[in-house]
């Protein structure tokens, strides 16, 4: 076991519980409240109880978690909302809803997550793709189509790609090119590959620390890594402290610790007219910039996301 991934799985055995999971242990759903209710009324009840729980969009999970127990897509909730739910329906609903309310992710209590058009399978030692993250993925393309032909094969590297979500968007959208991920997480790298599945050769993937067992030339380099100050962790809201794992989130002292690793091997492995794009922590954009070009590489301005934060960094190497 690699230094980081030992510090990581000690941390992790000595997590406590966050705050917000300890109010949320006051609020509980009984099966008895579901049981010989309509649909409608549970998904009223379900979301009620969410949100006194300090849930976050408790409507949305309310429908997600209704859905998933019973098999029913958004349009059979709706056709049924009348329906009498009998007592296993209401005990299904009330299993998944009490995960909830200790604040475990809706995407991980399905085992799914929608992103850039893909629904990706996760396991407990992958990250949750977050919508900001497709600001990478967008900057990635944008950046390699300008200076490398659309007709041409490029080879893609992600990494610590986790679920595969960066790496197989973009092959997603580039169907004549080929990509690797790179994980220092076995187990992350298995759910990958099952990801993967519909990409055939495409996609391959290999156990290593960031690009340390890889060879260039590479045209696009991506890495959303992990970009946390260490302190900072405990911080973060319980959805993210206390089920992402520690390995997606820690980025050493002062978060910047996977950008030295990314900026260290950058020039080995990129092709002369490769891209490097990277996500960005919130503040982090200066510092990772000086990272760069203290490495030899050229950054264009950052590009934000949604919420107008700097969140992808394109660089390349100079001439």
């Amino acid at each position: 076991m690699t230094a980081r991934l030992q510090a990581a799985s000690q941390a992790s055995e000595g997590a406590v519980a966050h705050p917000a999971q300890e109010t949320s242990k006051r609020v509980v759903l009984h099966v008895e409240e579901l049981t010989g209710h309509s649909l409608a009324a549970a998904r009223r009840t379900l979301a009620q109880r969410l949100r006194r729980g300090g849930v976050d969009n408790p409507d949305l999970d309310a429908r997600l978690l209704i859905g998933h127990a019973l098999a029913l897509d958004a349009a059979a909730l709706v056709t049924q909302s009348q329906r009498v739910l009998a007592y296993d329906e209401a005990a299904a609903i009330t299993r998944l809803a009490a995960r909830r309310l200790m604040r475990e992710p809706v995407s991980r209590i399905i085992g799914r997550k929608e992103f850039w058009k893909l629904s990706l399978r996760l396991n407990p030692q992958t990250f949750v793709p977050r919508p900001e993250t497709e600001t990478v993925v967008e900057a990635a393309l944008a950046a390699a189509y300008p200076s490398l032909s659309r007709a041409r094969t490029l080879r893609v590297a992600d990494l610590g790609t986790g679920s595969g979500a960066v790496l197989l968007a973009i092959l997603s959208e580039l169907p004549e090119s080929f990509g690797v991920g790179t994980d220092i997480n076995v187990a992350a790298l298995r759910c990958a590959r099952d990801n993967a599945a519909g990409f055939g050769t495409r996609a391959s993937f290999v156990a290593c620390d960031y690009g340390a067992a890889l060879d260039g030339p590479i045209d696009l380099l991506v890495s959303n890594p992990p970009y946390i100050a260490h302190e900072e962790i405990a911080d973060l809201p319980p959805e993210v402290c206390s089920f992402d794992p520690l390995l997606a989130l820690d980025g050493g002292s002062d978060g910047f610790d996977g950008y030295r690793a990314i900026a260290a091997d950058a020039r080995r492995l990129l092709a002369p007219a490769g891209v490097l794009v990277v996500e960005l922590g919130f503040g982090q954009a200066a510092g990772v910039r000086s990272l760069f070009e203290a490495a030899g590489l050229a950054c264009a301005p950052p590009q934000y996301d949604l919420c107008d934060i700097p969140r992808a960094l394109v660089a390349r190497t100079l001439a």
